[in-house]
């Protein structure tokens, strides 16, 4: 199931629930149960916290009368104020519990006084420090303070809400990051103090950037999975990527694997404990991989559909740029490794003749018989009756190769030159093939009468 946990209304990100349905849905990660599914989205809804603020009072009231929690009226600058003695005195951490036992009124006459409270568990001093840990065994955790589980504004916090909803909503193995670890006596607890059964617990590392340091949401833009959507990734070499972080590969001999291999053969021992390495030139190499695996036409499809989404053809792209893109898909299908790469490698075919824009170093590099260059391959293909690949290559290696003496690749980088605006591009012949006599004879002219 997905389950919206929105309770932190400080971090709440308008459009943000979207993209975790737009990721997941791109992923091919599909749900059975969730807020945007019809009919309630499952038989345990809501499946937005938000919406479930009355499925946990009943809870908090409950741990209030069991004397497991209790009302808490310090300010926010009464909380600062103290943490910053603790710091000073280095006399320990977490709340000191001045409003445990008082009644909202001996509370008030002492100084630090907030009208609304929130509710703070009451960590008893025995409390059990070590779970089993599906993958690291037996863990130890440091003792909690009195967390906060129900806020000023109403809203419960994570540890309450996640505990209640696990239980309500069926969730009997917990899999999470390891950053979690030392929340997990908090929770056992809320869970016995509830009566209710303890699910498995199962701490994942965190993903590591190469310089060994925790990946940052805020700063680095792989930790939106839609930006890999953008930069031209195809889900299914996402998915194979990060079934190998933290996880051996499926098969010996390779690498790759398709997700029903991955779950078939899921066993939670082989789950590594060492923060894996996010590395992209991995993560290229399998894309690249299953861009070259896929029929031309399914990968000029998906092209189109990046380009679309990029803003570098329209919402609803004509019948000829199809046929274009779908043309010359097999030109670069062995030379791409995102498709975000197809773009500036097939510009020059949605380029009109008389505005395509020549690149300061391709003009740079042009030789001095350039211009007898291109009037002999104009002179060549003027006339030639079949304009297909073959011909196109016979003509001017006779006219250029031949007729002019010149190597192959100094005599054909003035026509690539002219016809992509570019020293580098798709297989030249077979590109003049897409493009066309009269498209190519004046691209041909035009770079002629600049020089």
């Amino acid at each position: 199931m997905l389950r919206i946990e929105d309770t932190d209304r400080v971090r709440y990100v308008p459009g943000s629930e979207q993209q975790i349905f737009d990721t997941l849905r791109w992923l091919g990660l599909d749900y059975d149960e969730g807020p945007d599914l019809p009919d309630g989205g499952g038989p345990f809804g809501p499946y937005r916290q938000s919406e479930r603020l009355d499925t946990y009072r009943p809870f908090v009231d409950q741990l209030i009368a069991d004397g497991h929690a209790y009302y808490c009226w310090c300010s926010t600058e009464r909380l600062a104020a103290m943490r910053e003695e603790q710091q000073r005195t280095k006399s320990g951490t977490g709340y000191d519990r001045l409003c445990l036992g008082k009644t909202r009124e001996e509370r008030a006459a002492l100084p630090g006084f907030s009208e609304q409270p929130v509710v703070r568990m009451l960590v008893p001093d025995d409390v059990e420090l070590t779970f089993d840990d599906i993958i690291r065994g037996q863990v130890n955790a440091p003792r909690p303070d009195d967390q906060v589980i129900l806020k000023a504004d109403g809203f419960p916090t994570y540890h309450l809400a996640v505990v209640v909803d696990d239980h309500l909503m069926g969730i009997t193995t917990v899999v999470r990051g390891e950053e979690w670890i030392s929340s997990t006596p908090k929770h056992i607890l809320l869970y016995r103090w509830l009566g209710w059964p303890v699910p498995q617990f199962a701490h994942m590392p965190l993903l590591r950037n190469t310089d060994k340091s925790k990946i940052s949401k805020r700063k680095n833009p792989a930790a939106r999975l839609l930006w890999f959507r953008e930069q031209g990734y195809l889900p299914e070499a996402l998915r194979n990527f990060l079934q190998l972080i933290g996880y051996p590969p499926v098969h010996e001999d390779t690498e790759v694997a398709t997700f029903e291999e991955f779950v078939e053969h899921f066993d939670w021992a082989k789950v590594s404990t060492v923060g894996p390495i996010f590395d992209m030139d991995k993560l290229g190499w399998l894309n690249g991989h299953y861009i070259r695996a896929l029929a031309p036409d399914d990968l000029a499809r998906r092209i189109v559909a990046h380009l679309v989404e990029q803003g570098e053809l329209p919402g609803q792209p004509t019948p000829e740029q199809v046929e274009l893109v779908t043309a010359a898909t097999p030109l670069i299908q062995e030379r791409l490794q995102l498709l975000s790469e197809a773009g500036p490698k097939l510009a020059f075919l949605f380029a009109a003749d008389d505005s395509l824009e020549i690149a300061d170093d391709a003009r740079a590099s042009l030789p001095a018989d350039a211009p007898a260059i291109l009037d002999a391959a104009i002179e060549a293909l003027a006339g030639l009756a079949d304009f297909t690949t073959d011909p196109i290559q016979a003509a001017l290696r006779e006219a250029l190769v031949d007729g002019l003496g010149l190597k192959a690749r100094v005599a054909f980088g003035p026509v690539r030159v002219a016809l992509t605006g570019s020293k580098v591009s798709p297989p030249l012949f077979e590109s003049m093939e897409i493009l066309g006599r009269d498209s190519t004879l004046a691209r041909l002219r035009r770079l002629r009468a600049t020089l």
